[in-house]
């Protein structure tokens, strides 16, 4: 348990930290600052709504009967904002894409090989 509870602290700690950094960045920008009181508040606010996120997304994976969470379940966890809903459904079309792209280029390279393999091989060319 106790490791549980550090794993947490160390995750809230960083999100508080990335939060910071993404906060100054934005202050530096627009030529405002942010109070460690807001900072704080969105970090806490970040580490609940990614809670509840993870936990939604178990849910759906089990409601389907399943171990494994995959991109439907992702997207609809989203279903609430629309732009965090278009961001995630462009960025799985992009997945897909590349991934039907790697696909196709290992089919080639295999047929590409099976030629070379049945070209170089006596047996095939005696016709």
């Amino acid at each position: 348990m106790d490791d549980t509870l550090a794993q947490t602290q160390r995750l809230k700690a960083a999100i508080h930290f990335t939060t910071g950094q993404i906060c100054q960045t934005i202050a530096a920008d627009c030529g405002r600052e942010f109070s460690r009181q807001a900072i704080a508040a969105i970090a806490e606010t970040t580490f609940r709504q990614c809670d509840t996120f993870a936990k939604d997304l178990e849910a759906f994976a089990r409601h389907a009967k399943r171990n494994t969470i995959n991109v439907d379940d992702v997207k609809l966890v989203s279903r609430r904002s629309t732009a965090l809903s278009t961001y995630i459904q462009q960025k799985s079309e992009e997945l897909a894409s590349a991934h039907q792209e790697q696909k196709e280029k290992r089919r080639k390279n295999t047929v590409k090989r099976k030629h070379q393999d049945t070209e170089g091989d006596p047996e095939q060319n005696e016709d």
